[in-house]
């Protein structure tokens, strides 16, 4: 009897874990945390100058805890852009948000977190092109970002991908972001009110994050 039921446990068990959905996330540093990052990428977290001090604090921890989701994979690195112009007008194209799609794994959900650094490194901006991308065209963030969305869908046909955007980012960050997303139909989550500590989310921003993704897809999903 206890045999039997030890085994039936563990079926469930494994139904469980088997049903359970995987989650792959395309950051940056808002994403990062040292020691749950491809080997060589540039983590923020944890920082001195932020109170944020360990991986569960974090806001793809806590969606993913929230949810009962697994994680798949988490590639993101501290200060790329989506576009290949990083700082200072410096070639991206080794670090940038393009170079990494592939890396993703087998994920049932994609969160997209960028856009920060190619806000504050003023990258820019570009025009709006839905194909037949150049090299050049991958300097700029409104085509970069075009060719990341295809991209993605293309890859990881069976996941459902939702794009984040930082709060106080300018408005041609923003302006664009909503215009591209919205053309390959993809959800944007704009944050709002995120408590920051050396200009990154601090525990209770990470918190807010949490809360307004699973608030912005619940309502989506109704």
């Amino acid at each position: 009897m206890k045999r039997s039921f030890a085994l039936t446990l563990l079926m469930v068990m494994t139904v469980m874990i088997s049903a359970q959905k995987k989650v792959s996330i395309l950051g940056d540093s808002y994403s990062t945390f040292a020691g749950k990052n491809p080997e060589g990428y540039a983590p923020f977290y944890p920082n001195d100058k932020n109170d944020v001090v360990d991986a569960s604090q974090t806001w793809w921890s806590l969606y993913i805890q929230a949810m009962n989701y697994q994680l798949e994979q988490n590639n993101s690195w501290g200060g790329t852009t989506i576009c290949n112009t990083g700082y200072g007008g410096m070639d991206a194209t080794k670090m940038s948000f393009l170079s990494r799609v592939e890396m993703l794994g087998t994920p049932d959900i994609i969160f997209l977190f960028g856009g920060t650094n190619d806000a504050w490194a003023n990258s820019p901006i570009g025009e709006y092109k839905y194909a037949d991308w150049t090299a050049e065209d991958l300097k700029a963030y409104r085509p970069a970002l075009a060719k990341l969305l295809d991209q993605l869908k293309s890859i990881y046909p069976e996941a459902k991908v939702y794009a984040i955007l930082n709060s106080e980012l300018r408005e041609a960050i923003n302006e664009s972001t909503r215009e591209v997303c919205a053309h390959y139909n993809v959800q944007l989550i704009e944050l709002h009110d995120i408590e920051k500590q050396n200009g990154h989310p601090s525990i209770k921003g990470m918190q807010a994050i949490c809360n307004q993704l699973q608030e912005a897809i619940k309502l989506n999903a109704d």
